[in-house]
């Protein structure tokens, strides 16, 4: 296979709502360029891109996928994305390592909610942009419209570089404002007749170029000139006014196209080639070690790892960006993370499932390798002595939870190895070994991104499983102060126990005054592993209980900590002040005293209206307009305190507190509520007060369930 040098390499990466055509358009793109002789299709299930048997399965990309077209001495790699929120890793990592995106719009639809959250990542990463409004021949389709609704969303950067003579079934004719040129394509599209354009759309034509012109002519002090000297600019002037343009984000070139009869794709390409900017063109890459990193030849090999594929059959497949200098088959490279030693045994090229081998790879490509052992997404990997990381990719944090158990329980290892094998690959995925809980929990993008996992534990693991309702991790506190003492004996032959506590508990909170009644002769702070904290007084005096006991007094009451008298939740947030007791000179020993801390703060914990937290998320739903009473009539449903509503790009944003455990198949019933229009996001927020009624409810269920146990 040809290696080509970094000035001809062009990396793209194919975005959308879901069914605006991006695996359609990939597919015409590999056919225009000759590396496929017969056109796929999703129907039929045999295109390069969705290949994996889920995808086949349920009609729809789950997976970026790594493609490659060389077209007139170019090489255009492709990554063709999942257009459903639930799959927002694949995106982020694939735009993290292209130089331009190519952003569908559906012609029946324009702005969509998928396109508007997308967009909030390629903003971030600054990405050179293209916009595609494809299925022109859709007999619903309206060109316009949806390039009008782009320009209320993303801007005025939105330029129009093309539109079409004919929507609908009739679309078979382009007008192209940079070339000033008709494409007529026939029935079955291919290469297109270049014909003058039409005295009757001269006049519209001429209008939308002056204004192409003018875009181009802003980006550059020089041309600007040349513009007011001559009153136009030639191509090449064109061309070097947009992609400037598009490098500040101040132009984002309109294409028409419909992929479905490869009308467009080819001047798409040719638009890609010459104006869409190369790796090498592009602002310099930041390292952790606040070092700038440009795409260079001629400096020692750096990777980034931007993909992690487990197969089955085959291994750990990493998929990597050359960073900088050029990278062989055999070469040793430094894991900068681990500190580690990887050969790059064999690179490939991907087209799908099929790898091409091949011996080179410079800086700008991307590329893959095989069982790298140490190495996995957001790992650096340098030529020995250059000691710097990229920075990570900045994966969004999960949206639903579950837990997850083996029907087999002898599958329990099995099934915590695969979710550990599954996790390298997709870091959107969090998998929690609760001990708290006593569960394992999936942190997910949405039920779609769970029911994948599901269909790879079962299909590629052989390991059946079953999703569980997450346990809610409460928290038990105190709402005022409590005397209490326990005496605990113990005699049975030989030496027996005896210890006796007296303590007063109180609800603790930064700064609070010192204890008066008591004399203290010690204080501890514990910051407790699950939050808050445990201030513990020694108030003994008279040597009433040896000193070499108030440890054993403090682990009783540490241990009854971990497992609230309420719910068997931690506690968090007390004082406890030890200022009395007895002790027996033969009996007394640690575990005595240890037992009768942990009782005495049992019983007092119960008299000091206890207070059962649980956890609150922060949430922020973005839908249309029309649905926002239903939205907000969902959310106070589930306990949610509305904290106001934003107006961004046309979609409304409800910010509100909701209960974690009120957070169940929100998602779910939202994309219901939406049609698929709406999605949430939340963070932790904090621990607030349960309701008094659920208090009783949950309370009642733990007595119960300790009394089933027993």
């Amino acid at each position: 296979m040809k290696t080509y040098d970094e000035k001809h390499i062009k990396n793209i990466v194919l975005a959308g709502a879901p069914k605006s055509g991006k695996t359609t358009l990939c597919e015409t793109m590999l056919f225009e360029a000759g590396i496929i002789q017969r056109r796929g299709t999703v129907e039929e299930k045999n295109t390069v891109s969705d290949y994996h048997e889920i995808e086949q399965q349920r009609g729809s990309s789950v997976y970026a996928t790594s493609m490659h077209t060389e077209w007139k001495d170019y090489k255009i790699n492709i990554i063709d994305t999942p257009g459903l929120n639930d799959f927002i890793g694949e995106v982020i990592a694939s735009m993290r390592v292209c130089d331009t995106v190519v952003m569908l719009l559906n012609a029946q639809h324009g702005v969509e909610v998928g396109t508007q959250l997308l967009w909030h990542y390629i903003d971030a990463y600054r990405k050179p942009t293209i916009f595609c409004i494809n299925q022109c021949d859709h007999e619903k389709s309206d060109f316009f419209n949806a390039y009008e609704q782009a320009r209320q969303t993303f801007g005025n950067a939105v330029t129009l570089m093309q539109y079409p003579l004919q929507q609908g079934a009739d679309f078979h004719e382009i007008v192209d404002l940079l070339k000033m040129t008709v494409y007529r394509f026939e029935k079955n599209g291919g290469k297109p007749q270049k014909l003058p354009i039409p005295d009757s759309e001269k006049e519209r034509a001429e209008k939308l170029h002056n204004a192409l012109v003018e875009k181009a002519a802003e980006n550059d002090e020089k041309l600007m000139e040349l513009y007011f000297e001559k009153g136009n600019l030639d191509e090449d002037e064109l061309r070097k006014g947009i992609k400037e343009g598009m490098m500040h984000h101040d132009v984002f070139p309109v294409f028409c196209l419909s992929a479905k009869n490869d009308m467009g794709s080819g001047r798409l390409m040719g638009f890609i080639d010459n104006v869409a900017p190369c790796a090498i063109e592009m602002p310099a890459e930041k390292t952790t070690e606040d070092m700038e990193v440009l795409c260079e030849i001629n400096k020692p090999a750096s990777l980034f790892i931007f993909k992690t594929v487990i197969e089955p059959h085959l291994g750990k497949l990493s998929y990597f960006k050359v960073m900088r200098g050029e990278v062989n088959a055999g070469m040793d490279l430094q894991n900068e993370i681990t500190g580690t030693t990887e050969r790059l045994n064999q690179l490939f090229i991907t087209d799908g499932k099929n790898r091409n081998p091949i011996g080179t790879l410079k800086a700008g490509d991307i590329g893959c390798t095989l069982k790298l052992k140490n190495t996995n997404t957001n790992h650096t990997l340098n030529v020995k002595g250059n000691n710097f990381t990229f920075q990570d990719i900045s994966f969004p944090t999960p949206r639903i939870r579950t837990g997850i158990v083996a029907k087999n329980k002898a599958d329990d290892e099995k099934l915590s190895m695969a979710l550990h094998e599954i996790h390298a690959g997709d870091l959107t995925l969090i998998v929690e070994h609760s001990q708290e809980l006593k569960q394992t929990l999936l942190h997910a993008q949405g039920d779609l991104h769970l029911q994948t996992i599901k269909w790879t534990l079962e299909h590629v693991y052989k390991i059946e499983s079953q999703f569980v309702p997450a346990r809610i991790s409460y928290r038990e506190t105190i709402r005022t102060a409590s005397l209490a003492n326990y005496r605990h004996k113990k005699q049975s032959g030989g030496a027996g126990q005896f210890g006796e506590v007296h303590i007063k508990i109180e609800p603790y909170f930064e700064g609070m005054p010192q204890v008066t009644e008591y004399s203290v002769r010690d204080t501890e702070e514990h910051p407790l592993p699950w939050g808050g904290k445990l201030v513990f007084n020694n108030c003994i005096v008279g040597g009433v209980i040896d000193a070499r006991f108030i440890p054993a007094i403090q682990k009783g009451i540490l241990e009854k900590m971990q497992e609230g008298p309420l719910t068997g939740s931690h506690v968090c947030d007390v004082r406890v002040s030890v200022y009395d007791g007895k002790m027996h000179p033969v009996d007394s020993n640690d575990i005595s005293f240890k037992i009768a801390g942990m009782m005495a703060f049992k019983d007092a914990f119960h008299l000091a209206q206890p207070q059962l937290l649980e956890p609150v998320q922060e949430i922020a739903v973005t839908i249309p307009e029309e649905i926002l009473g239903d939205v907000m009539t969902e959310l106070q449903g589930r306990r949610s305190i509305i904290l106001g509503i934003d107006n961004h790009n046309g979609m409304q944003i409800v910010k509100a507190h909701t209960p974690l455990a009120e957070m169940d198949k929100l998602q779910q019933d939202l994309r219901s509520i939406s049609q698929g229009r709406g999605f949430v996001s939340s963070k932790f927020h904090d621990y607030l007060p349960v309701p008094a009624d659920l208090q009783i409810k949950l309370t009642d269920a733990y007595k119960k369930q300790q009394t089933d146990e027993h």
